[in-house]
């Protein structure tokens, strides 16, 4: 199965929310009016798109049919595909390194699927053709050390870390060392996720990011947030907490295949201005891949 196959499949529960909804909307027999935009805002609103986000896009589509006199209910489909692609941004969302050493810190908070991701986007990277180190900062947790040691094993990456309990900025640091002699191209470095004790990570987050300003100054770094889709909205409140704790470069989100929620993909990228680089559509080594916003709203939509 190609990947928009499988992304298709992994967004069938959302699309039979959303696409379902939509489509009987947009029957053709009834008229483009006020009556059916506010339906489709009830109707986006219900999917995890977010009031915020929904009131934008009905807005949009609102002038849109009024500029291109549109009458047709299905024309109003594609004018909503077109609005949701633009809402999710043509910016640069490669997760590939540059030239010079990638270091990747990854955030967020336990049971969003944190280590699991850190483990497919190495197999991911490796797979494109890039050396690979991972750096278990998570300390605070044995089992975080050990599911990651499992990751690295499964994929032939090394993996740099101390005893549980342990300092995570002296592991980075051990990390950095290692990567630069053994010439590793992406290190990606697992963090605590303690967002109920804000100060004591927003410490620890620091102490990392001062080790690795100090190490390799020159290094393509990037900040990336791990998000669960399943969650809905909650995953956007959980967001704007780890913005005021972390500089996030972009969001990570998983299990878009066991939610029905997955319009908060749209509400992420629209409020909280940072975008989503992959996404989680299954349980497989495979099953996380670059997020493209026209793939994503044609598999939606």
């Amino acid at each position: 199965m190609g990947w928009f196959d499988k992304l298709k499949e992994g967004l069938a529960k959302t699309r039979d929310s959303l696409t379902g909804k939509v489509d009987q909307i947009l029957s053709f027999s009834r008229p483009v009016d006020e009556e059916l935009l506010e339906e489709l805002e009830e109707a986006l609103i219900m999917s995890d798109i977010g009031f915020q986000t929904t009131t934008d896009i009905i807005n949009l589509l609102r002038k849109r049919i009024k500029e291109k006199k549109v009458s047709d209910a299905e024309e109003v489909k594609k004018l909503l595909k077109e609005i949701i692609i633009e809402l999710l941004g043509n910016e640069v969302r490669n997760i590939l390194p540059e030239k010079t050493l990638a270091v990747y810190m990854v955030v967020g908070v336990n049971g969003v699927g944190k280590t699991t991701s850190i483990g497919k986007m190495a197999a991911y990277l490796k797979n494109k053709g890039y050396k690979v180190m991972l750096a278990a900062g998570d300390t605070f947790r044995a089992a975080a050390i050990d599911q990651l040691e499992v990751w690295g094993n499964r994929s032939g990456i090394d993996v740099i870390k101390h005893q549980e309990g342990a300092d995570p900025a002296a592991v980075i640091f051990d990390a950095i060392q290692s990567a630069k002699a053994k010439k590793i191209d992406v290190l990606i470095c697992d963090t605590a996720g303690r967002l109920h004790n804000k100060k004591n990570l927003m410490e620890e987050l620091r102490k990392i990011n001062k080790i690795i300003e100090r190490e390799c100054p020159d290094a393509y770094k990037q900040t990336l947030l791990v998000l669960d889709a399943t969650t809905g909205q909650n995953a956007t409140i959980q967001a704007k907490q780890f913005m005021e704790v972390s500089d996030v470069n972009g969001i990570i989100l998983t299990k878009l295949d066991g939610t029905a929620k997955g319009g908060i993909v749209i509400a992420i990228n629209n409020e909280l201005k940072i975008p989503v680089k992959m996404i989680g559509v299954g349980e497989g080594i495979e099953d996380l891949q670059e997020f493209d916003p026209t793939a994503f709203a044609n598999a939606l939509l």
